[in-house]
């Protein structure tokens, strides 16, 4: 079969593409930005696509020839990249019309367990997606994993990992909560046999393990999965939760998308849920339970070093950008105390200002710079290379700062160092 998968480079797109490749499917992967993708994945073939912005006629070419679409885009609240009714109910829909004018019949699609009722955004535009499908003459087939695990993380799974392996305590927000968890490649094997033509359409399926785990239970054990030492549970007080989540909000905005938002806090406050037996009875196997799921991913040392750096990846950020912009203004204000290392080292007076002048100003900008996630790669490089030029400037100039008792060139390397740690970890998937 041909199959169009939608979001294919997503956490769970990735292995669903990978498992119908496997099974001898010829695998078409959509997606916004496909240039890592084609690199990391060159056995599917890769089609610049948004859903959210894409009408009938912007699918022809894309569904040409194909069998069957896997839709697993999805978003978890709106913000500047996101608009929750265009990618989970405009674009659901203008895709399915799509699909019935090309002759395609076979519409898989990846929900979400819990979300009846639509209490938050994100629950209330997937289940309008579903009703959409219904009201479709596709053949079509719902599938509504809990809370998916897989060997990679990203997203809410990365945090979950960063919590279980902070020091001393596990900290959680609605830690008794029931969450049902389900893995990935269980995700997988549910869409290998529901794209098959002699499974049943127009069903839906809950994918959960029967376990029913709290949240605290499964942070305990992905804690021992990673061989952290034991430690408890530490419930968050409400009001650091509300305040977390909108700090994670207003942090979208420059384009930072965290799993802690509001959405997610509401979502996992009403915990994550779904009939056990469903996928038994419809695709005719039972999603492994939490401690199966575990023991078939031994972890290692890259695990538990992706673990206890998650929290270290911001607050490096944090710190650099404050340094930066901290040392820019300082030396602006007091520029003449400044130029006094440069005038003892024989410019003239006003070049020195100049050269303190754009220096804060240079040092100001790539602090802000590295608060945005689009161009805090560039400015980390940036970091680097002043700091370079200031090294190498000063020794030339003023070699004897390198035995100042206040270390003021010595100091630099750690910051510059910490720049290339933080530049090293920009990856998120």
């Amino acid at each position: 079969m041909r199959i169009l998968v939608i979001g294919a480079y997503g956490l769970i797109g990735g292995y669903l593409a990978t498992r119908l490749v496997r099974d001898g499917h010829a695998v078409a992967g959509a997606g916004r930005e496909v240039v890592v993708a084609r690199r990391r994945m060159p056995y599917v073939k890769w089609i610049r696509a948004d859903l959210a912005r894409m009408d009938i006629g912007a699918w022809r070419a894309a569904l040409a020839g194909v069998d069957a679409v896997v839709n697993c885009a999805g978003a978890l609240q709106d913000g500047p990249r996101d608009d929750l009714h265009a990618v989970h109910v405009t674009g659901v829909m203008a895709l399915a019309d799509a699909c019935a004018e090309a002759g395609v019949r076979r519409f898989v699609q990846i929900s979400a367990a819990g979300i009846e009722g639509g209490a938050s955004a994100f629950g209330r535009t997937k289940g309008e997606a579903e009703d959409a499908l219904r009201r479709s003459g596709l053949d079509w087939v719902i599938l509504r994993p809990g809370l998916v695990l897989a060997p990679a993380a990203y997203g809410g799974s990365a945090l979950l990992r960063g919590l279980a392996a902070f020091p001393g305590c596990i900290p959680a927000a609605h830690a008794d909560a029931v969450v049902q968890v389900v893995s990935v490649e269980d995700v997988a094997e549910a869409v290998a046999r529901a794209v098959a033509p002699e499974t049943s359409g127009r069903i839906a399926i809950d994918l959960v393990a029967s376990q029913r785990t709290t949240l605290g239970q499964v942070l305990e054990a992905l804690r021992a999965w990673l061989g952290v030492a034991p430690a408890p549970v530490w419930s968050i007080p409400p009001f650091m939760v509300r305040s977390g989540a909108k700090l994670a909000d207003a942090l979208a905005w420059l384009g930072w998308r965290s799993p802690m938002r509001t959405a997610a806090v509401a979502q996992l406050a009403g915990g994550v849920c779904g009939e056990a037996g469903d996928c038994e009875r419809k695709l005719g196997f039972a999603p492994c339970a939490l401690p199966d799921i575990l023991a078939g991913w031994p972890s290692g040392a890259q695990e538990r070093w992706f673990a206890r750096l998650y929290f270290v990846k911001p607050l490096g950020l944090g710190v650099l950008a404050a340094f930066w912009m901290a040392s820019g203004v300082i030396g602006i204000v007091d520029h003449a105390a400044a130029a006094a290392a440069l005038t003892a080292a024989g410019f003239g007076v006003a070049p020195a200002q100049g050269v303190v002048l754009g220096g804060g100003m240079v040092d100001i900008a790539l602090g802000a710079l590295a608060c945005h996630r689009r161009t805090a790669p560039g400015a980390l490089r940036g970091m680097m290379l002043v700091s370079a030029a200031y090294l190498a400037g000063a020794t030339l100039w003023r070699p004897d700062l390198w035995i100042d008792p206040l270390g003021p060139l010595v100091k630099v390397i750690p910051a510059g160092v910490l720049a290339l740690a933080a530049l090293a970890m920009m990856d998120e998937r």
